[in-house]
């Protein structure tokens, strides 16, 4: 049974009124009531609908985005703004907003979403991002809420509706352009373990090691787990091996620039001593000294599709799961270079 504005000021001891003046945060009621009723409400899981009064029967007109990190963090890395155009950009033609998540811990987007979800927020979510064992993703299966997801979940993929890249033959496809330059010697440097992508993506870079007979060494691998906040040290490990890599495959573009400038602390040139290759073709990519080789991975088709995604859900809630393989497209540039 859900629970109500009643059940609330029954538990704190105050009259339904004053429920409703604590939610609209009534400068009139004091900070100790405040309090008193929030940790009720949170205890009973009562999340008030805002919108109830205006929305019965109606739409919310409003999709949540939500991140993998704060909006704050996030918006450093280009991809989420661009992949947010994509996103925009279809939901405008629908006439729909965007609410974005704002938690900067893995416990307060949860709680967050359940706000949305709850409160009845918004009529569907993008999620932006695929982890393994993800409450949140879990979550909003159980919900019955629309979503989509930017990534292939770990598990069960075919019953979520979810965008992504082949990401294991596009690491594949770095390492054999790197290959083809004569590099024998090629690391890897992933992101988090738990995201699929990165999952993916050290996937593909061992099976075209074996394709072409070069055997996997686990000291050429660095994620940031291995990594603990000690990235610059990582790096200087890794070319301090007995045999160095002579070329390197990065998660993506910004850890390419961060690889890069350790490199350069180390007085290592690239590519004249090291191969560096990225992923997402961000715009800034082509600016650098030497410009990035990289992997164009389509990011605003991605936000496009995944909007489009959850807006057929919203419109048509019978319509089954279905998954997009967006294209992507290996740019060649002045930072790798034939042994």
């Amino acid at each position: 049974m859900a629970v109500t504005i009643k059940d609330v000021a029954k538990q704190a001891g105050v009259s339904p009124a004053t429920v409703s003046r604590v939610i609209a945060d009534n400068p009139r009621i004091s900070s100790k009531t405040k309090v008193k009723v929030r940790e009720v409400m949170e205890g009973l899981g009562y999340f008030p609908n805002f919108q109830a009064r205006n929305l019965v029967g109606k739409k919310s007109q409003t999709l949540g985005v939500i991140m993998e990190n704060s909006a704050t963090l996030a918006f450093q890395n280009p991809f989420f703004p661009e992949v947010l155009r994509g996103i925009s950009t279809r939901a405008h033609g629908s006439q729909y907003g965007l609410y974005l998540s704002t938690g900067a811990t893995q416990e307060e987007i949860y709680r967050e979403v359940v706000e949305m979800v709850q409160g009845r927020r918004v009529d569907g979510i993008v999620l932006l991002y695929s982890k393994i064992g993800d409450p949140v993703m879990q979550y909003l299966a159980e919900s019955g809420l629309p979503y989509s997801v930017v990534g292939r979940p770990f598990t069960d993929p075919c019953s979520v509706s979810y965008v992504d890249n082949d990401n294991i033959n596009n690491a594949k496809a770095t390492v054999e352009y790197l290959v083809g330059l004569g590099h024998r010697n090629i690391a890897f440097v992933g992101g988090a373990a738990d995201f699929v992508v990165s999952l993916d993506r050290l996937e593909g870079y061992k099976q075209a090691l074996a394709q072409h007979g070069i055997p996997f060494d686990e000291a050429y691998t660095v994620n940031q787990e291995l990594m603990g906040g000690g990235e610059r040290e990582a790096i200087r490990q890794l070319m301090a091996l007995g045999i160095p890599p002579t070329a390197i495959v990065t998660h993506d573009d910004m850890v390419a620039y961060e690889v890069i400038g350790y490199l350069e602390d180390l007085e290592i040139g690239v590519p004249e001593d090291v191969s560096i290759i990225g992923f997402n073709n961000h715009a800034i990519s082509r600016h650098l000294k030497p410009p990035l080789s990289t992997v164009d991975i389509s990011i605003y088709d991605l936000g496009l599709h995944a909007a489009e995604l959850v807006l057929e859900k919203i419109t048509d809630e019978s319509t089954p799961p279905k998954q997009v393989v967006v294209a992507s497209r290996l740019i060649e540039r002045g930072s790798c270079r034939r042994l």
